[in-house]
């Protein structure tokens, strides 16, 4: 029994897969720095006290 080969469709197809998930993992990571510098710098803080005045 011979392992079969894998056809080119799956290997494009793995291809775009790593891709659309690396630019997913980007997407997040920047997301979340951005979030984290938001907080970190008192905007946030700032924006609750101008809600509850």
């Amino acid at each position: 029994m011979s392992i079969a080969k894998e056809h080119e469709l799956h290997h494009r197809r793995k291809g775009r897969n790593i891709g659309l998930g690396l630019v997913l993992a980007a997407a997040i990571a920047l997301i979340f720095g951005l979030t984290i510098v938001k907080v970190g710098t008192g905007d946030f803080g700032n924006a609750l006290q101008e809600t509850q005045n």
